[in-house]
């Protein structure tokens, strides 16, 4: 996998997925778009501010309340590359490896706009303002296969071409 680096979004225990993306956005008109709502009532600003690239970390538990799939594919579409979190709910937990957003369980020191850098290969995540580096499990290569090819309904996909 390729190394990941980005801004650190700081977020505490026990986000959860209305939290990521209120119910009320999720209508059929809002699908391709709910990068655009995320955080909306946690951080107004989160939407409009963050870049391609950035990462959120948050603290125990991230993801839990509904099983909605949203949740994951809102932060992806709003940039962000990846998630770090002390703990996730496991629903939260596959539904981003589902839709290609890379989930990582740690407890990191970062600050809002630290600049971190994930090494998925080494399992290892740098805070470049510190000088820090933690240490996470890597993940087996058919689960790293399926974040790269940007979750599982896009390596069905690939798989449905190549063996036509």
């Amino acid at each position: 996998m390729d190394n990941v680096r980005g801004r650190a979004w700081r977020f505490g225990d026990h986000i959860d997925t209305d939290q990521i993306i209120p119910a009320e956005r999720l209508t059929s008109d809002n699908m391709d778009k709910l990068g655009l709502f995320v955080f909306g009532k946690v951080n107004p600003d989160f939407a409009k501010n963050v870049e391609a690239g950035d990462i959120v970390v948050a603290g125990r538990n991230f993801g839990c309340g509904s099983s909605r799939e949203q949740a994951p594919r809102a932060l992806k579409q709003a940039g962000v590359s990846c998630v770090i979190a002390e703990s996730f709910a496991r629903i939260f937990f596959r539904n981003s490896i589902n839709v290609g957003l890379l989930p990582i369980e740690c407890r990191i020191e970062a600050r809002d706009g630290d600049l971190l850098v994930i090494c998925p290969d080494e399992g290892t995540i740098t805070n470049e303002n510190t000088g820090k580096t933690f240490a996470f499990k890597q993940y087996p290569p058919f689960i790293k296969d399926l974040i790269e090819s940007g979750g599982l309904m896009a390596r069905v996909r690939e798989n449905r071409r190549c063996s036509r």
